[in-house]
């Protein structure tokens, strides 16, 4: 009878125990199953495979060897080694790219084809066509590509600010060159910074959906097949999917694509401050021994504000605690990039901020890192109007200088204007050793961008004699724009 007693007891308490939960299992169930394969079949035709071709280069490398060293330091020589040349193989890489118009643009990473001699665009249906680069970006990791192509299907872009944690995505790409896969998983995070490259922009979308090499530049969709992020990298130590995956969100890709159309580079809005996560700041002090108190355990805690940005002009301060961008809560550095990324300079913004305590609200008009508001221009080699060529191995051995490029001829443009001739050669760009074109034009690219735009240039003559050249690359018209 006791038995009998203490087993209608158990079964009770487990009958009692079980309709709650039975009931709290009813009421949060999903009302119906997610369907991904819709997703996937109107998405997969608008991811291309993307091959690239890199030529082979002939590179001057610095070498010495240890007997070199010893004897230099013996009889009191100076090191510096020895040069020689070597020939790179041809090389060809991989990835993937997202069909944005029917008429052939493709959006994909910029290391992808940053390298490129020559790009093969594959479509789902087999067809090949050659592409060429519309514009890139290193900043975001983005670029622009077209193939001369009509009535390919274009994806549907979603706006990313509405997902998620939790929700369901595709990852769509060709990993190993495994054309056309699909991989599914959730959102995990968003506004993720991983810091990977020093001064890029980063709020990723974090992503368990499988991504591995070749998925790059492929497309991240919701259950409804709307592209929501381009997949850029994988977080592993193997260099294998190791369950974390990040894609670029469209809310930043629209604005880079829309200005790489227009302008060819892209027009970047600042807001003229530097800082952290205020956690992180706070953070810091503990371990410093400092308590701190500012009013607010989220933001962007403002380290230091440029002297000629907006923010400076709106009087926002050291110190001070930026909350949100146009009402939008702002609590991660990825978050504060990402709602400025689709601005551009001229815009202005309304910058909510804790400072003693206190929230206020200023009007910053965002300005470029020139520190005007007018669109930046690209320029290229070809603006400088001069051709150029590294040294041979007999030249550099007759004119004793173990690198440079020589102007092998000269027209109309920025370097005749700075008086630059013929024969001349350039040793270095903005302290930048000049030993092939593409240095020349990364440091072209790199003046463009930063706040005074002038190539600093040394150079010589083929006699020897040392020459030092300013090379503007505001054109007068443009200066003093605010």
């Amino acid at each position: 009878m006791k038995r009998n007693l203490i087993s209608s007891l158990a079964l009770a308490l487990t009958l009692a125990a079980v309709q709650p939960a039975t009931a709290w299992a009813q009421q949060t169930a999903p009302a119906q199953h997610i369907d991904l394969t819709v997703a996937a079949e109107k998405a997969v035709n608008s991811v291309v495979y993307i091959k690239v071709t890199i030529n082979s280069r002939t590179q001057t490398i610095q070498y010495s060897s240890p007997f070199d060293d010893f004897f230099n330091d013996f009889f009191g020589r100076g090191g510096g080694g020895q040069q020689r040349q070597i020939q790179t193989p041809k090389r060809s890489s991989a990835g993937s790219g997202v069909i944005l118009t029917d008429d052939g643009y493709i959006v994909t990473n910029n290391h992808v084809v940053q390298e490129a001699d020559e790009l093969t665009v594959k479509l789902n249906d087999n067809r090949e066509f050659k592409g060429r680069i519309i514009g890139t970006d290193k900043t975001t990791d983005l670029a622009l590509i077209k193939i001369e192509a009509s009535g390919l299907q274009a994806i549907k872009v979603g706006n990313s600010e509405n997902l998620k944690l939790g929700e369901w995505v595709l990852a769509i790409g060709n990993p190993f060159s495994l054309t056309s896969t699909v991989t599914a998983g959730i959102v995990s995070a968003k506004a993720r910074s991983l810091g990977a490259t020093a001064g890029s922009i980063e709020s990723f979308i974090q992503t368990d959906a499988a991504i591995n090499p070749g998925n790059s530049g492929g497309a991240l969709v919701n259950a409804r097949g709307e592209l929501v992020g381009i997949n850029a990298m994988l977080y592993s130590q193997t260099g294998s999917f190791a369950g974390y995956g990040f894609a670029i969100p469209t809310t930043i890709m629209n604005k880079v694509v829309a200005d790489l159309r227009q302008y060819g580079s892209v027009q970047r809005a600042l807001l003229g401050v530097t800082g952290t996560d205020v956690s992180n700041y706070i953070d810091q002090q503990h371990e410093r021994g400092n308590e701190v108190d500012l009013g607010t355990v989220n933001g962007i805690y403002v380290d230091e504000v440029t002297v000629d940005g907006g923010a400076a002009q709106a009087g926002i301060k050291h110190g001070d605690v930026i909350t949100a961008i146009d009402n939008k809560k702002i609590d991660k550095f990825g978050e504060l990039q990402e709602a400025l990324v689709s601005h551009r300079p001229g815009d202005k913004v309304k910058v909510t901020f804790i400072r003693d305590k206190k929230q206020q609200t200023v009007t910053v008009t965002l300005r470029n890192v020139q520190g005007t508001t007018t669109p930046l221009e690209r320029i290229d080699s070809d603006a400088m109007g001069a051709a150029l060529r590294p040294l041979t191995a007999d030249e550099r051995r007759e004119l004793n200088i173990p690198y440079g490029l020589m102007i092998s001829a000269i027209r109309d443009g920025k370097l005749k204007q700075a008086g630059m001739t013929k024969g001349l050669i350039i040793m270095r760009v903005n302290e930048r050793e000049m030993r092939t074109n593409e240095d020349f034009e990364e440091a072209v690219k790199a003046a463009n961008m930063s706040s005074e735009r002038v190539l600093w240039i040394r150079a010589k003559t083929q006699t020897g004699l040392n020459k030092s050249f300013a090379v503007e690359l505001t054109d007068p018209k443009n200066k003093g724009g605010k």
